[in-house]
């Protein structure tokens, strides 16, 4: 049975992995990317075509992450990234420039209404991976990002994938806001969040299913069980 943590538990946990086990943030990125790709080819297929949205964010490195896996697999992929490069994390850059040297189909737009022309060309055939906002949102979606999830969620497409927790969720609450991805399957790290269990939650999260980033399961159940 996967254990259901708060959001300031799952903090707890990779602040606590940094610090206490000197465990490197890029390593638990592409640790979370190739078990993610994983559950994404079991539920879809050896061979297939993904779409990956990713913001500028340490979500985003996790889509970075998964491109550069699936496209070793054999799967076609195309990735864009909404947001302004300059404000990439330290490590989202890092994968986004793996993504450039191995020459993937990729755009870089500074907002959604620049990528709601490119989001025109996801397919019916396409697993399209929602990359965009992690667990630390909260509030509303500001416009145009909005228009593009709204947009994501009506494109016509295999399936929907949400990285961590379906962008416009709140993780903790389980409350959608004003644009929150639709999912089928949600890939979460570390633990279910809290707000996974919400009835208002259930329709956006689709399945979901947890994937492992490689800290100590030590530290998972002495944050779990409030010992740390």
């Amino acid at each position: 049975m996967n254990r259901i943590m708060s959001r300031d538990q799952i903090r707890r946990v990779d602040r606590l992995a940094l610090e206490a086990y000197a465990m490197q943030g890029i390593v638990l990125m592409e640790n979370a990317g190739r078990n993610a790709t994983d559950i994404i080819r079991r539920h879809y297929g050896d061979r297939g075509s993904a779409f990956i949205v990713c913001g500028v964010g340490n979500n985003g490195g996790d889509g970075c992450v998964i491109a550069r896996h699936l496209s070793n697999f054999g799967w076609d992929v195309g990735l864009l990234v909404v947001g302004d490069p300059a404000k990439m994390t330290e490590d989202m850059s890092a994968n986004f420039r793996i993504v450039e040297a191995m020459d993937l189909p990729r755009w870089v737009v500074p907002d959604g209404e620049r990528a709601l022309p490119i989001v025109e060309r996801v397919r019916p055939e396409h697993v399209v991976i929602d990359c965009l906002l992690g667990t630390g949102f909260e509030g509303e979606v500001r416009s145009p990002l909005a228009e593009l999830i709204e947009r994501l969620n009506e494109v016509p497409k295999r399936v929907m994938v949400a990285i961590d927790v379906p962008s416009g969720l709140d993780c903790q609450s389980g409350l959608p806001s004003n644009a929150t991805v639709v999912a089928d399957l949600t890939i979460t790290f570390v633990a279910v969040k809290e707000g996974f269990q919400s009835s208002e939650a259930v329709k956006f999260v689709g399945k979901v299913e947890v994937a492992d980033i490689g800290v100590p399961k030590r530290l998972i159940e002495e944050v779990a069980s409030g010992q740390r």
